[in-house]
């Protein structure tokens, strides 16, 4: 498996996470929860901006991984 490979299978896995979190914040009826959740899902958010940047210049410098 190639490094981007791996980096876009992060990316997934991350997208899966966030998307639970959300749904457990909708969910609580704990406001300290549904913050933490939301907090959490927040982090997720700028880690999947850095890693889609980042996908992006792997893509530009190898441009036979773009697409895959």
């Amino acid at each position: 498996m190639t490094v981007i490979s791996k980096v876009k299978q992060t990316l997934a896995t991350l997208k899966g996470a966030e998307s639970t979190l959300k749904m457990y914040s909708l969910q609580e009826r704990n406001e300290e929860a549904k913050a933490i959740y939301a907090e959490a899902s927040k982090e997720i958010l700028e880690i999947k901006t850095d890693l889609e940047k980042r996908i992006g210049v792997m893509e530009f410098e190898e441009p036979q991984y773009k697409g895959n």
